[in-house]
């Protein structure tokens, strides 16, 4: 059962094409100084993670992704993997790092000018000038349109005045706020000659040299959150700060020094769309960071499970190893496999990412299609982690829940990450909204009423050839055969056409109810939209559960070693079935699947779960971690000898005369003496009645 794997060749192919960029990120990691203690208090925690801030800038990581002008080699998915990596270190440094050089830094290389680049770029990526990123407002998180910070032109003094005009538009959550930045690029509706043009991007001082808050700033600290100590957020509110013309991030618009306002994009809606789309590089960023998180925890809880014995199932000196029983067994498992479909398919949004980026393929359509994916996988990616730790916390009992262990700490430092970046059922909706288009574009000056009458009108025409859907409608009788045995069930054929037919099914469905929209008003039409909001989501997910599980799939078809191909399909199949099974009352109230046929599911991944149990190690061990990136107590090995340890104590005692003996072995002994004694009593007795008779 058990398969001969190369853990190293597997590493090969999960780091794929990003492996430089991967393996620069777990280097960094190994250095103690950026490890998070769960004993440091607040202070400590924040110092660290500034350290960790520092080592990445020095290790010249940020750079990669700048143009050659800049010192830069203009590679964007080298830069991102060896960032999500760094949450081996602690997930603070990876959102820490992520705000300074990802977002703040960010944000300046794709929405200012090449003067913007020169002056404060170089400084941003080399760590000489933190900042923050100033966008979600207490009163609008996810609504970044309607965010209520103004920044208004005036001609006079050539300056823009930001301006927090009530409570609920103070900038909230903002990442390195609370310690460390010296400036922000703060989000604000432009306002020049008594004209919104929108919300637009502003470099904008926040201290001076000694730290302390700039004229008109004020800032209060976040203090402790639910996870994340080490990253320290804050609230900003500006009280008529002016700043110069030329702070405003002018790529997408620009004010001239007369007040007169400019842009290469007409449509506010494309122009607002367009400027938040050069920021995907977070949500990218956030799916890749969690199934790193989500490696981290299996890696210790499979390590765990193999050691760890519970119960004399087997006789009553020799206990079992966690990992043998079938429960366990179908807890992570299943969670194993998700993760590998997870890693490949975020290569492939990483390719996405990287051919916008580097302007290999700039098109709209493929910024669409990248936007769409980034939305999508991040929602489903980040609430898979938390499953994910949970269970691998459960999985690990007692043990799981000590902080030296880190699934608890990964657990509360993973929980934010569902709702930052876009909270994932917004994400999930706008994920949705592109699929039955015909993307962002058409949207662009659409309110809801106006989307849900767009949807009814071309959906069917254009959803399912965008996403790639249009043969999705293969029957689903002609996948199946009189002798659907295992083998059957484990067709990749028959997966697939399940999961394309539900998603295909899904889109149909909801295009058809929101088509009446085209003939409602504004306000029936939205009322419709929004009665028809879970069935998007839900369409969605089983979109990004299709995906991921077709990157599965190709990645299994390119191995040329055979037992490598081999235990890639048995992860395909377990991702595959494990996803028709949570979605089995689907599949049956459609008729999509046979009850008699359903009923074969649990038994195939109940065998399949014990042929991957038996490679588990070689599984997580090619995840490419070491002992100073898990730093979980027992991933060390501690288990296999405190074991030892008992079994060679129990070995020894067992042979000392003065032994005790178990109570319920002399009872046994008592019963079976008493059973014998009464026995021959009774065959004695006999032989005496028998002599008697003879007399």
């Amino acid at each position: 059962m058990k398969l001969s794997l190369n853990p190293q060749a597997i590493n090969d192919v999960l780091d794929g094409r990003w492996a430089e960029g991967r393996r620069r990120g777990r280097e960094l990691a190994l250095d103690p100084r950026s490890h998070e203690d769960p004993a440091d208090d607040l202070e400590t925690t924040r110092a660290k993670t500034l350290v960790g801030v520092g080592l990445m800038a020095d290790s010249g990581l940020p750079l990669v992704s700048l143009p050659p002008e800049l010192g830069g080699k203009n590679q964007h998915a080298t830069n991102v993997a060896g960032f999500e990596e760094t949450v081996t270190a602690a997930p603070s440094l990876q959102i820490k790092a992520g705000v300074q050089f990802g977002l703040f830094g960010g944000a300046i290389l794709h929405l200012g000018d090449a003067e913007q680049h020169k002056k404060w770029l170089i400084d941003v990526q080399t760590g000489k000038l933190l900042g923050s990123f100033a966008m979600t407002e207490i009163g609008h998180g996810s609504d970044v349109a309607s965010v209520a910070t103004t920044a208004t032109y005036d001609v006079d003094a050539e300056e823009f005045v930001v301006t927090t005009p009530f409570r609920a538009a103070t900038k909230e959550y903002i990442g390195n706020a609370a310690r460390d930045a010296r400036a922000a690029v703060v989000f604000a509706q432009l306002v020049t000659a008594g004209v919104n043009h929108g919300v637009h991007a502003f470099f904008v001082p926040v201290r001076d040299e000694s730290g302390d808050p700039m004229p008109g700033i004020s800032i209060e600290d976040d203090g402790y959150k639910g996870g994340l100590k080490g990253v320290d957020n804050g609230r900003i509110a500006f009280t008529e700060v002016r700043i110069p013309r030329t702070n405003l991030l002018n790529r997408y618009g620009d004010v001239s020094a007369d007040g007169t306002y400019s842009s290469p994009i007409d449509s506010p809606g494309r122009r607002f769309f367009t400027m938040l789309g050069t920021l995907v590089q977070g949500r990218v960023s956030l799916d890749g960071a969690a199934i790193v998180a989500s490696k981290i925890a299996l890696d210790i809880a499979v390590r765990y499970g193999l050691e760890r014995k519970q119960f004399n199932s087997v006789d009553e000196i020799e206990e079992t190893t966690l990992l043998s029983y079938q429960q366990h067994q179908r807890r992570l498992m299943p969670a194993l496999a998700a993760v590998y479909a997870s890693n490949f398919a975020h290569d492939k949004l990483l390719a996405s990412f990287e051919e916008v980026f580097s302007g290999a393929d700039d098109s709209e359509e493929n910024r669409a299609v990248l936007e769409t994916r980034a939305a999508a996988f991040k929602a489903d990616t980040t609430w898979m982690a938390l499953d994910v730790i949970q269970e691998c916390r459960e999985a690990c009992g007692g043990a799981g829940f000590m902080a030296e262990n880190r699934l608890v700490g990964l657990r509360a430092d993973m929980d934010v990450y569902a709702t930052f970046e876009g909270d994932n059922t917004v994400l999930l909706q706008l994920a949705a909204k592109r699929l039955l288009g015909d993307y962002a574009k058409e949207f662009s000056n659409l309110d809801i009423g106006g989307v849900a009458r767009f949807i009814g009108t071309r959906a069917a025409e254009h959803s399912l050839y965008r996403t790639g859907l249009a043969n999705a409608g293969t029957a689903i009788s002609d996948v199946f055969s009189g002798n659907l045995s295992e083998k059957r069930i484990r067709s990749g054929r028959l997966q697939r056409t399940l999961l394309e037919n539900r998603v295909e099914s899904m889109v149909a469905s909801v295009a058809q109810n929101l088509r009446p929209a085209m003939k409602m008003s504004q306000a029936a039409a939205g009322e419709l939209f929004n009665s028809t909001q879970h069935e998007l989501i839900e369409m969605a997910r089983a979109y990004v559960e299709l995906e991921k599980w077709k990157a599965l799939d190709e990645k299994m078809k390119e191995q040329t070693d055979a037992d490598q191909a081999k235990v890639f399909r048995r992860l395909r199949d377990t991702y595959g079935l494990t996803l028709i099974e949570r979605h089995l009352g689907w599949h049956l109230m459609y008729g999509r699947l046979p009850m008699f046929r359903a009923r074969q599911i649990n038994d195939t991944l109940n065998r399949l779960c014990a042929k991957l149990a038996a490679n588990a190690l070689d599984l997580v061990e090619s995840f490419g971690y070491g002992d100073e990136h898990r730093r979980a107590t027992i991933a060390t090995g501690v288990e296999a000898q405190r074991q030892a340890e008992a079994a060679d104590y129990f070995r020894r005692a067992r042979a000392q005369e003065d032994f005790p003996v178990d109570e319920k072995h002399l009872r046994k002994a008592e019963k079976a003496a008493a059973k014998a004694a009464a026995k021959a009593a009774a065959k004695s007795g006999n032989r005496s009645g028998s002599k008697a008779g003879v007399k």
